[in-house]
């Protein structure tokens, strides 16, 4: 093995300077940094899939029963993974995913609005509840919202189901501009 030390290498015809061949390793010792001012490209680490949807008008369900939240808007969805009310897993993607969510309930009255919950669904199953319980004091208008981290292989797929106990019995899900009711996560670098 030789050592070669200069302090520029640039191709000898052409713009592209090639390292190494197919199958070697280039290794970059503990303590170095690497500075980059141009495009890199290939290292991955750009947190996609990733999307945010919403709903943009009002959501009617039946009161004190799961409903699923109907998600018409689509802000940004890079891996075109969001389809039906539900995210899935795009081939080759499988790893840990965040999530984050709210859904804003209302009863369209004072006291009315017993509890809620909100129920994050992967393949079909309830796998997580968020709750907010107003039994002893009715409200009219509650965001219920969280977030969640989780280890997804592809084909997996997520959506969001509500449960608003209602005083009226007609409890709706508001979807406006002011995106109160979303959906929307990436997959995590790094982990």
């Amino acid at each position: 093995m030789s050592k070669l030390e200069t302090n520029q290498v640039d191709p000898a015809t052409g713009t592209t300077l090639t390292l190494g061949t197919s199958g070697d390793t280039i290794t970059i010792p503990s303590g170095v940094t690497i500075a980059n001012s141009g495009t890199a490209t290939g290292f991955g680490g750009d947190n996609t899939p990733a999307f945010f949807v919403h709903n943009s008008s009002n959501q009617s369900i039946t009161d004190a029963t799961a409903t699923k939240v109907t998600l018409d808007s689509e802000d940004y969805d890079t891996d075109n993974a969001f389809a039906s009310n539900k995210f899935t897993v795009p081939s080759g993607e499988a790893g840990k995913y965040l999530f984050y969510f709210a859904v804003d309930g209302n009863t369209g009255a004072d006291s009315n609005y017993d509890r809620a919950f909100l129920y994050i669904y992967k393949n079909n199953s309830q796998i997580s509840e968020f709750a907010n319980d107003l039994r002893n004091n009715p409200g009219r208008r509650i965001n219920v919202n969280g977030s969640l981290s989780l280890d997804l292989s592809a084909g997996d797929y997520i959506e969001l189901y509500i449960y608003i106990d209602d005083g009226s019995g007609n409890p709706t899900i508001t979807g406006d501009s002011g995106i109160t009711t979303y959906l929307g996560g990436h997959k995590l670098i790094g982990v």
